[in-house]
């Protein structure tokens, strides 16, 4: 089919809509205030025409693709549009990527935004605030960019290491990963702006991801990937929810009635819209009827389902009326709850850099893990001679990872010309240079920078320093899995032979998320600096210094070895994407530090590690049940000199019964002391972190008996404090409330 003619449905309609009158201020009902939102959008839907209910349903690329021309009417290489029906005063969609800030779709001429660090090292905050703060800005920048859909609350569980969409994620945690992006989310929406929960569901590597069949048992995904989700729209009700690529258990996912009917619809009670990841269509009827509200860039697909097409089949009977209307009415009601129509947004708005890069910047550095300090290299101290800075571009800037989450910095990248310079490049570089700033916390010092390209080189210019400082990358995106966890480019032959000679050897890694580390025993000091995003420089530079004491903790485990992984080999095949195959996701709700306990296998470092320039104790750990809910209560002292954040870890063992795995996180929470100082923190723990999916009558199933709490420094440590509590025998329903 032609172009032109994919064309000719949508004109006809925008042509007819058009020729209807406008309704008159006083008549529009809908767009009273003082009624709900559910209301309000069956009001607008009862005055809509036929077509002008399928111009919904259909959305536009924001930018050329192949043959096909963008709609005029959507903003220039965006993300995506859909065109509103203006005569009952109902806006347009415009729609911009991506969860760390406002992308541009390839071009000569981007938009050039702040960017947040990557998903994983908001998420290594463990600060539910921070990542509110960076949900607020980065939704601020959309709206005053003209955009008011956000595709940004991606929750897909860190199962595969080697995900080249990791860095955009949230980590191998349910409970960690639904909290920090639900914080995300609303912080997005506060702006009126739609905030999109995505992937739905179990899209979790990329290679092959248009074709895959990811296999999980039913009880497995529902505590592991699906509670993820579940619990991001208890905490934050994101106006849309993204579908993905992959197929669950056979079923595309966007034409998947389990999943998004019977999970989502139903089981959870999601009220907003489901649109498609763009070119995770696959059909018309089975797509509507299965539970797919919106064609999301139709021209990535085959052809535009929603369209034309659409109206056939609800003309014949094979996707009923009502279902068209019901789709409709969730975009509409999503519009009008999260105040779209009443605040309209338009492109040109101010938006204050400088504020904004100091919210990246905090969330660069809580976000930092401080993996290894051999007495205490870190921080530098006072009277530093020399300090020799190695490899990554360092001297200019820090690298971003790649795909449709690019933001594009102010001032371009630091760093051009890096293939691919086409998707998902280019390779960027925000231009923060830790360099700079580490040579303006050192003014009396020799602070010098070499490349790194030639190992003997560097080594020669770091032997006589006080202090090196090499800086290690490993850039993926989009569409672009890992080939291995072992950092490339020889950088694992840089840092030995680097260390070698110099033992005061500092580690600072820019990668997306867990590497191996044969070097790990020659290097004095370990930094996990993640992607750092805009003034990921400075933070680098402030942690590195003591100005900012470190107090990130990791959200996924570091295997010491593939070989540990449930899948020691990628499956796949990155060079043949068009050949099927099936995932199998055998370990189930064991993700990550709980595969890891249920093997008895010790990792490089385990989830929630994360080292301080002072140090913590815990005691008194108390346990209590009210209405249902195990409480947990303890305090946190700061036992060293100097001030800092602490984020004490709970987690629960079964004693009589068995889960998944040995023990799961069930709460934690993160505080600043002073030396001395101590804290009283108190965490009650969602009943379903104590209980089994039932599959077969859909429940959560708490067992009688005793269940061991830890409070714990990490998903390792056994030592910290304990208590065995006794619980009852409980049913809850699918969205862990009392059964009646």
């Amino acid at each position: 089919m032609s172009s032109d003619l994919n064309l000719r449905p949508l004109a006809m309609a925008l042509a007819v809509a058009m020729a209807l009158a406008a309704v008159p201020a006083a008549a529009r009902t809908w767009m009273d205030t003082s009624l709900s939102a559910d209301k309000r959008a069956e009001l607008a839907l009862q005055a809509m025409t036929q077509q002008e209910k399928l111009i919904w349903v259909s959305g536009w690329f924001g930018s050329d693709f192949g043959d096909k021309k963008r709609n005029p009417a959507a903003l220039p290489f965006s993300a995506g549009y859909i065109p509103g029906v203006p005569r009952l005063g109902l806006p347009a969609l415009f729609e911009t990527d991506a969860g760390l800030g406002v992308a541009t779709q390839a071009t000569k001429t981007p938009r050039e935004r702040t960017s947040l660090p990557s998903g994983l090292a908001t998420t290594a905050t463990w600060d539910r605030t921070l990542a509110y703060s960076g949900g607020a800005m980065i939704g601020a920048e959309a709206r005053a960019s003209g955009f008011n859909v956000m595709l940004a609350g991606g929750v897909n569980l860190l199962r595969e290491p080697r995900n080249g969409r990791n860095f955009e994620y949230a980590g191998e945690d349910p409970l960690l990963a639904g909290a920090m992006v639900a914080q995300q989310i609303k912080g997005i929406q506060s702006n009126h702006v739609i905030a999109t929960m995505k992937h739905v569901a179990v899209n979790d590597q990329e290679t092959g991801r248009f074709v895959l069949d990811s296999r999980i048992d039913d009880a497995g995904n529902r505590m592991s990937d699906l509670l993820a989700f579940q619990l991001v729209l208890e905490q934050s009700d994101p106006g849309s929810v993204m579908c993905s690529y992959n197929r669950l258990n056979g079923v595309y996912s966007c034409e998947n009635d389990y999943l998004l009917n019977q999970v989502l619809k139903k089981d959870w009670g999601f009220k907003g819209y489901v649109m498609s990841d763009w070119g995770a269509v696959h059909s018309t009827v089975a797509a509507a009827n299965g539970g797919l509200d919106q064609q999301s860039g139709w021209e990535f697909d085959k052809s535009r389902y929603f369209g034309g097409a659409l109206e056939e089949a609800v003309a014949n009977g094979h996707v009923p009326q009502a279902r068209l209307d019901n789709m409709v009415f969730r975009i509409l009601r999503t519009m009008f709850d999260k105040g779209v129509v009443d605040h309209p947004v338009a492109e040109g708005g101010a938006i204050d850099f400088t504020a904004h890069a100091l919210v990246s910047r905090s969330d660069a550095e809580e976000g930092m893990v401080l993996l290894k300090n051999t007495g205490s290299m870190l921080p530098l101290k006072a009277g530093v001679k020399k300090i020799v800075v190695i490899g990554a571009h360092a001297d200019v800037g820090v690298l971003a990872g790649g795909g449709s989450s690019l933001v594009y910095p102010v001032g371009g990248s630091a760093v051009t010309g890096i293939a691919p310079a086409s998707w998902p490049g280019p390779v960027v570089y925000h231009p923060s240079s830790p360099l700079k700033a580490i040579q303006a916390r050192a003014p009396g010092a020799s602070v010098v920078y070499h490349d790194g390209l030639d190992a003997a080189a560097a080594a020669r210019a770091a032997a006589d320093a006080d202090v090196v400082l090499v800086f290690a990358q490993h850039w993926v995106g989009e569409a672009l899995d890992a080939v291995s966890l072992s950092l490339p480019d020889n950088q694992d032959a840089l840092i030995a032979a680097v260390a070698k000679v110099n033992p005061k050897t500092v580690v600072v890694l820019e990668t997306p998320g867990p590497v191996l580390m044969p070097w790990l025993d020659q290097s004095a000091a370990v930094l996990q600096a993640w992607y750092a995003g805009t003034s990921g420089g400075e933070a680098i530079a402030r942690v590195l210094f003591g100005e900012v004491n470190p107090s990130g903790r990791l959200p996924a485990t570091f295997p010491a070895s593939e070989s540990q992984l449930p899948r020691p080999v990628l499956d796949g095949d990155p060079k043949n994407e068009s050949v099927r195959f099936a995932v199998n996701y055998h370990e189930g709700a064991a993700v990550g530090y709980k595969w890891f306990d249920l093997k008895g296998m010790k990792p490089l470092f385990p989830f929630g590690h994360g080292l301080s320039y002072t140090q913590f104790a815990y005691s008194g750990l108390f346990a209590s049940q009210k209405d249902g809910k195990l409480q947990l209560s303890f305090k946190v002292t700061n036992t060293g000199a100097l001030k800092g954040k602490d984020v004490p870890q709970l987690y629960v063992a079964p004693q009589g019964t068995k889960w998944e795995a040995p023990k799961r996180l069930a709460g934690w929470d993160k505080v600043e002391l002073a030396p001395g100082e101590s804290k009283e923190v108190s965490v009650s723990v969602d009943p379903r972190l104590l209980a089994m999916f039932d599959s077969r009558s859909r429940t959560w199933r708490i067992a009688k008996g005793g269940n061991k709490v830890l409070l714990a420094h990490d998903a390792a440590d056994t030592g910290a404090a304990s208590i065995t509590v006794q619980l009852p025998q409980r049913v809850l329903d699918v969205t862990g409330k009392a059964s009646k």
